[in-house]
Protein backbone atom coordinates (compact mmCIF):
# COMPACT_ATOMS: atom_id res chain seq x y z
CA UNK A 1 0.00 0.00 0.00
CA UNK A 2 2.66 2.01 0.74
CA UNK A 3 4.23 1.66 -2.41
CA UNK A 4 1.27 2.52 -4.38
CA UNK A 5 0.96 5.63 -2.13
CA UNK A 6 4.29 6.80 -3.22
CA UNK A 7 4.34 6.24 -6.90
CA UNK A 8 1.06 8.04 -6.88
CA UNK A 9 2.79 10.98 -5.10
CA UNK A 10 5.68 10.99 -7.55
CA UNK A 11 3.27 10.95 -10.37
CA UNK A 12 1.73 13.74 -8.84
CA UNK A 13 4.53 15.32 -8.87
CA UNK A 14 5.98 14.59 -12.07
CA UNK A 15 3.01 15.09 -14.39
CA UNK A 16 3.19 19.39 -14.27
CA UNK A 17 6.95 18.89 -14.70
CA UNK A 18 6.25 16.83 -17.96
CA UNK A 19 3.79 19.24 -19.37
CA UNK A 20 5.71 22.20 -18.75
CA UNK A 21 8.20 20.63 -20.82
CA UNK A 22 5.94 19.72 -23.00
CA UNK A 23 4.92 23.22 -23.65
CA UNK A 24 8.40 24.36 -23.70
CA UNK A 25 9.31 22.11 -26.90
CA UNK A 26 6.23 22.83 -28.34
CA UNK A 27 6.80 26.67 -28.13
CA UNK A 28 10.73 26.37 -29.55
CA UNK A 29 8.55 24.78 -32.37
CA UNK A 30 6.34 27.35 -33.00
CA UNK A 31 8.84 29.86 -32.98
CA UNK A 32 11.05 27.88 -35.85
CA UNK A 33 8.45 26.96 -37.96
CA UNK A 34 6.92 30.95 -37.74
CA UNK A 35 10.45 32.42 -38.66
CA UNK A 36 10.64 29.79 -41.77
CA UNK A 37 7.83 31.47 -42.95
CA UNK A 38 9.24 35.07 -42.48
CA UNK A 39 12.08 34.12 -43.90
CA UNK A 40 10.33 32.30 -46.98
CA UNK A 41 8.17 36.03 -47.38
CA UNK A 42 11.59 37.12 -47.37
CA UNK A 43 12.94 34.71 -50.67
CA UNK A 44 9.54 35.09 -52.34
CA UNK A 45 10.09 39.17 -52.66
CA UNK A 46 13.90 38.69 -53.41
CA UNK A 47 12.81 36.03 -56.08
CA UNK A 48 9.76 38.42 -57.51
CA UNK A 49 10.45 42.00 -57.36
CA UNK A 50 7.15 43.65 -56.24
CA UNK A 51 4.97 41.28 -55.62
CA UNK A 52 4.30 38.95 -52.11
CA UNK A 53 2.27 35.69 -51.46
CA UNK A 54 -1.23 35.85 -51.99
CA UNK A 55 -1.33 32.59 -49.79
CA UNK A 56 0.68 30.08 -47.43
CA UNK A 57 1.26 28.28 -50.64
CA UNK A 58 2.98 30.04 -52.99
CA UNK A 59 5.60 29.91 -51.01
CA UNK A 60 6.01 25.84 -51.48
CA UNK A 61 5.15 26.51 -55.07
CA UNK A 62 7.50 28.79 -55.92
CA UNK A 63 10.33 27.01 -53.48
CA UNK A 64 10.83 29.21 -51.10
CA UNK A 65 9.92 26.97 -47.95
CA UNK A 66 10.63 23.06 -48.17
CA UNK A 67 7.40 22.59 -47.00
CA UNK A 68 4.26 23.98 -45.32
CA UNK A 69 4.15 23.62 -41.43
CA UNK A 70 1.30 23.23 -39.43
CA UNK A 71 0.87 25.04 -36.28
CA UNK A 72 2.08 23.72 -33.65
CA UNK A 73 -0.76 25.38 -31.30
CA UNK A 74 -3.57 25.55 -33.20
CA UNK A 75 -6.67 23.19 -32.72
CA UNK A 76 -6.64 22.04 -36.34
CA UNK A 77 -2.76 23.09 -37.09
CA UNK A 78 -3.98 26.13 -39.30
CA UNK A 79 -2.29 29.83 -39.02
CA UNK A 80 -3.35 32.61 -38.92
CA UNK A 81 -1.82 34.93 -41.34
CA UNK A 82 -0.59 37.90 -41.30
CA UNK A 83 -1.27 40.22 -44.06
CA UNK A 84 0.28 43.51 -45.10
CA UNK A 85 -2.63 46.22 -43.96
CA UNK A 86 -4.17 48.13 -47.04
CA UNK A 87 -2.03 51.46 -47.45
CA UNK A 88 1.11 50.10 -45.74
CA UNK A 89 4.30 50.20 -47.49
CA UNK A 90 4.44 47.02 -49.33
CA UNK A 91 5.05 48.66 -53.05
CA UNK A 92 7.62 47.92 -55.05
CA UNK A 93 10.26 49.69 -53.18
CA UNK A 94 10.16 46.79 -50.19
CA UNK A 95 12.71 45.08 -52.54
CA UNK A 96 14.99 48.13 -52.85
CA UNK A 97 15.49 48.20 -48.52
CA UNK A 98 18.64 46.10 -49.41
CA UNK A 99 21.60 46.00 -47.07
CA UNK A 100 25.10 45.64 -48.08
CA UNK A 101 24.65 41.62 -48.25
CA UNK A 102 22.46 41.39 -50.28
CA UNK A 103 19.89 40.90 -48.00
CA UNK A 104 16.65 42.72 -46.31
CA UNK A 105 16.94 44.93 -43.45
CA UNK A 106 15.50 43.53 -40.71
CA UNK A 107 12.16 45.57 -39.49
CA UNK A 108 12.10 47.49 -43.07
CA UNK A 109 9.68 47.42 -45.40
CA UNK A 110 9.95 50.12 -48.95
CA UNK A 111 11.87 53.38 -47.97
CA UNK A 112 12.99 51.80 -44.97
CA UNK A 113 10.32 52.50 -42.87
CA UNK A 114 8.95 49.83 -40.57
CA UNK A 115 5.36 47.95 -40.33
CA UNK A 116 3.05 50.48 -38.37
CA UNK A 117 -0.23 48.02 -38.97
CA UNK A 118 -0.64 44.66 -39.84
CA UNK A 119 -3.83 42.60 -40.59
CA UNK A 120 -4.46 38.98 -39.09
CA UNK A 121 -6.77 36.84 -40.75
CA UNK A 122 -7.33 33.32 -40.24
CA UNK A 123 -5.75 31.06 -43.52
CA UNK A 124 -9.09 30.02 -45.14
CA UNK A 125 -10.74 33.03 -45.28
CA UNK A 126 -7.58 34.22 -47.78
CA UNK A 127 -9.33 33.84 -50.88
CA UNK A 128 -12.51 36.33 -49.42
CA UNK A 129 -9.77 39.36 -48.92
CA UNK A 130 -9.15 41.30 -52.31
CA UNK A 131 -5.42 41.07 -53.31
CA UNK A 132 -4.25 39.28 -50.11
CA UNK A 133 -0.36 40.00 -49.46
CA UNK A 134 0.79 37.67 -47.21
CA UNK A 135 3.94 38.92 -44.71
CA UNK A 136 3.86 36.03 -42.12
CA UNK A 137 2.33 34.10 -39.77
CA UNK A 138 1.13 33.71 -36.30
CA UNK A 139 -0.75 31.11 -34.12
CA UNK A 140 -4.02 30.55 -34.07
CA UNK A 141 -3.67 30.01 -30.25
CA UNK A 142 -4.66 32.42 -27.71
CA UNK A 143 -3.23 30.24 -24.77
CA UNK A 144 -0.69 31.82 -22.37
CA UNK A 145 2.59 30.89 -22.88
CA UNK A 146 5.48 29.82 -20.52
CA UNK A 147 7.85 31.66 -22.65
CA UNK A 148 8.12 35.52 -23.35
CA UNK A 149 8.73 35.93 -27.15
CA UNK A 150 9.23 39.74 -28.12
CA UNK A 151 7.93 41.01 -24.69
CA UNK A 152 4.50 38.82 -25.58
CA UNK A 153 3.26 36.01 -23.07
CA UNK A 154 0.35 34.63 -26.05
CA UNK A 155 0.85 32.64 -28.39
CA UNK A 156 -1.38 34.59 -30.79
CA UNK A 157 0.55 37.61 -30.55
CA UNK A 158 4.25 36.44 -31.24
CA UNK A 159 4.45 37.56 -35.07
CA UNK A 160 6.52 36.19 -37.23
CA UNK A 161 6.61 38.20 -40.82
CA UNK A 162 8.73 40.10 -43.28
CA UNK A 163 9.47 43.67 -42.14
CA UNK A 164 9.62 42.93 -38.54
CA UNK A 165 10.86 45.11 -36.07
CA UNK A 166 10.92 43.44 -32.34
CA UNK A 167 11.42 47.00 -31.01
CA UNK A 168 8.40 48.88 -32.71
CA UNK A 169 5.17 46.42 -32.52
CA UNK A 170 2.66 47.16 -35.28
CA UNK A 171 -0.56 47.62 -34.29
CA UNK A 172 -3.06 44.69 -35.48
CA UNK A 173 -6.00 44.61 -36.66
CA UNK A 174 -8.03 41.33 -37.13
CA UNK A 175 -10.17 40.74 -39.83
CA UNK A 176 -13.52 41.18 -39.54
CA UNK A 177 -12.80 43.83 -36.59
CA UNK A 178 -13.89 47.64 -37.42
CA UNK A 179 -11.46 50.19 -37.37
Amino acid sequence: MMAVFVLSLGALIALPLWQTELQRDKEEELIFRGKQYAEAVRIFVQKNPGRFPTSLKDLLDKKCIRRLYKDPFGPDGQWNVILASIGASTSSSASSAMDESGGTSPGMMGGGQAVQEVLVAPERVLPAIKNPRVLGVVSSSKSKSIKIYNDQESHDKWLFFFGQDPKKPPRIVYYGEKR
